[in-house]
């Protein structure tokens, strides 16, 4: 009862708290990174071993054995090492403890893969040493298609013109395309006459290697200036590439077009990519961990006119899968759900209690205690996600309670002739203790989230925060601010006793008179049901059964999907 009268005692106070959680809650909507789930901070880090040629058996021997003893003798707080060896690759996925200093173990395992290299093969590169964030996920993909260039001249512009538009976005990773064709300068050896000249492959790849150099070479003064002299014997053309000398032979100077062909040409394609039939390349943007999807993706796009604006003729670059539409569906169903739950909870005040200022009370009510859950998460560290939605949307149905019962229990002591200062404290302060406890019982039912390991941790902590703040909110807004409120629009009613009231006040309570009489009709009626049932009581087990029972012989003979496509007749 003391914070109920404390309220009513000093209530610019809680207009300012009202206001703070009103300002607090707008911000962190606006502020807050949107995403799909929570962040899931798992401490993994990947390693990448690359040696083209090498058997799997050869790398897991040569390459992966050394790699994960060199890690675990060296690292710290290494929980556990997962690897896959393919051919010429190696991938090792390396678990830390909770809670580990992921950029120090990063560094630790840069110097003991640095060590370990003088005992793999030789000439092995150092491994791509990379941190695996659970929350960097594909949020938008784009599609490059055109009737007028190939996918070798697609997969450039895809990679060299519109990564580097996008690169300065914040807050997303751009991965090499999918599907087109990689540019290669392509040298195509004739066997019969290397045999004729007495040269082999490695003669030529040697050459090219030779006479392809930039090297800088000194200084020359010519009188008062003084120059920069470089060596550039690289060919500026891909005709120039068939000059290329090889080797004497004869006192005949063999160059490369005398064995081999050179033209621009591709790698081997490792994928295809078709949009609508036709050959495209495939750009997916991944959001880093700590940004917002929304904010990502609505960057995107709002540079996508400029680049579609700069790309050559007949090329066409179309949105394929957003991720965003989903996350705005998700906040649009939650504001959705609360906004049903604060008009139901306000009709449902209108027609039993009659007072449609009583209807405004629960209104304000149940806004705040959301807008308050979602300031505290966010200041957590917590982002607005389908998790953090699905606690809001789990709560509003219970937060409908608090000032609804606190509402419903001082119009009672009204309709008792109490003095309506003390009705105001006693409607709100007697049923403080119960609803505390109520609130504390259903809070104590997410206790156990929070000792969850592994990513439901990361999961489904969220949750249990939305809803116990909304829920710890909602109870403190019922004790103070409700009351208040409860005492500045209600004043008028309860003098007014029904006389002076205007067109609107007199039409609302008829019909909560006709409403009310209805309600208690269908009450009797429900009373006059129940006891005839529990003087029958054979009754309701049988009708149970039959409807179990017309349910399995309805289930019979409905269709169903079984596997392999095939459906069953009924």
């Amino acid at each position: 009862m003391g914070i109920v009268r404390f309220a009513l005692k000093y209530p610019h106070t809680f207009y300012v708290m009202a206001l703070t959680m009103l300002v607090l809650g707008v911000s962190a909507i606006f502020s807050a990174p949107k995403d799909i789930f929570p962040r899931i901070d798992i401490p993994v880090v990947t390693l990448i071993w690359q040696y083209t040629g090498l058997t799997p058996e050869e790398m897991e021997q040569r390459v992966t054995t050394y790699s994960e003893y060199s890690i675990s003798s060296s690292v710290n707080n290494v929980r556990n090492i997962e690897s896959q060896t393919l051919s010429g690759i190696s991938v090792e996925k390396v678990y830390f403890q909770p809670n580990v200093n992921v950029d120090l173990a990063m560094s630790q395992i840069v110097s003991a893969s640095n060590s370990i290299r003088n005992l793999m093969p030789q000439g092995i590169q150092p491994p791509i040493v990379v941190q695996y964030n659970a929350s960097s996920v594909p949020v938008l993909q784009l599609s490059l298609s055109s009737d007028r260039l190939n996918e070798q001249q697609l997969y450039d512009y895809g990679i060299y013109r519109i990564r580097q538009a996008l690169a300065p976005i914040q807050g997303i990773t751009l991965p090499t395309p999918y599907g087109g064709k990689y540019r290669q300068i392509m040298v195509d050896i004739d066997p019969a006459a290397l045999r004729a000249k007495g040269l082999t492959p490695t003669d030529l790849v040697n050459a090219v290697n030779a006479q392809s150099l930039t090297l800088p070479s000194g200084d020359a003064k010519i009188g008062h200036r003084q120059y920069i002299v470089g060596i550039n014997s690289q060919p500026s053309t891909i005709d120039e590439l068939n000059n290329v000398p090889i080797r004497q032979v004869c006192g005949t100077t063999v160059a490369l077009r005398d064995v081999a062909h050179v033209h621009d040409g591709w790698a081997v394609q490792q994928n295809v990519v078709r949009a609508e039939g036709r050959r495209s390349i495939l750009l997916t943007i991944i959001k880093n961990g700590d940004a917002s999807t929304l904010d990502v993706v609505n960057r995107i796009k709002a540079a996508l006119p400029e680049i579609q604006k700069a790309a050559p003729p007949g090329m066409e670059i179309r949105p394929l899968f957003d991720q965003s539409i989903f996350v705005s569906e998700s906040i649009g169903g939650v504001v959705r759900e609360g906004l049903i739950a604060t008009a139901l909870t306000a009709l449902m005040i209108l027609m039993f209690l009659g007072s449609w200022r009583s209807m405004l009370i629960v209104m304000v009510s149940i806004p705040l205690s959301i807008l308050t859950s979602i300031a505290v998460f966010t200041v957590m560290g917590q982002t607005i996600n389908t998790m953090t939605l699905g606690g809001l949307a789990l709560a509003i149905g219970i937060l409908v309670d608090d000032s609804t019962v606190a509402i419903e229990n001082t119009h009672r002591l009204f309709e008792r002739r109490i003095d309506f200062d003390h009705a105001v404290l006693e409607g709100s302060a007697g049923i403080a203790l119960p609803t505390l406890v109520s609130t504390l019982a259903i809070c104590s039912v997410f206790v156990s989230l929070f000792f969850l390991q592994g990513p439901a941790r990361f999961l489904f902590t969220p949750l249990a925060l939305a809803v116990s703040f909304a829920m710890l909110a909602s109870y403190l807004i019922s004790r103070t601010l409700t009351p208040i409120i409860i005492s500045l629009l209600l004043r008028g009613e309860y003098a007014s006793d029904g006389g002076g009231r205007s067109a609107i006040a007199h039409f609302l309570t008829s019909i909560h008179g006709r409403f009310t009489r209805g309600f208690d009709r269908f009450r009797e009626f429900y009373g006059w049901l129940l006891a005839g049932l529990l003087a029958r009581r054979i009754l309701v087990p049988v009708v149970a059964i039959t409807i179990i029972a017309g349910a399995g012989a309805l289930d019979r003979g409905h269709g169903a999907d079984l596997p392999g496509g095939r459906e069953q007749d009924p």
